[in-house]
């Protein structure tokens, strides 16, 4: 939970002070007012996300690990598609190909 002066730190520093004191007082109590999740679904959500802790999901993970080699092949088909688009673009503002104005 924030203390006010670290929900003040947060405002603009331009703002009014009455402005900036409702909006640390609205802040309190909006924190004040938010339930918590109980246990059992903050247990369940953390086992969802995380995932089960089993020998075949480990290996799953370290067989899709990226190697550079996999890194640099990712990054060229990203900048060869890029350029592509780019391409792309410059040829359809120069008034021709498959997206020239009418």
């Amino acid at each position: 939970m924030q203390t006010p002066e670290e929900i003040r730190a947060d405002l603009p520093p331009d703002l009014d002070r009455a402005e900036s004191d409702a909006l640390v007082a609205v802040a309190i109590r909006l924190q004040a007012a938010s339930p918590a999740p109980a246990p059992g679904f903050r247990d369940g959500l953390r086992r969802k996300l995380t995932g089960p802790r089993s020998r075949r999901r480990q290996s799953e993970r370290s067989r899709t690990r990226l190697t550079p080699r996999g890194a640099r092949t990712l990054a060229a088909a990203y900048a060869g598609s890029g350029l592509a688009l780019l391409a792309l673009a410059a040829i359809g503002l120069a008034g021709t190909g498959p997206f020239a104005p009418g």
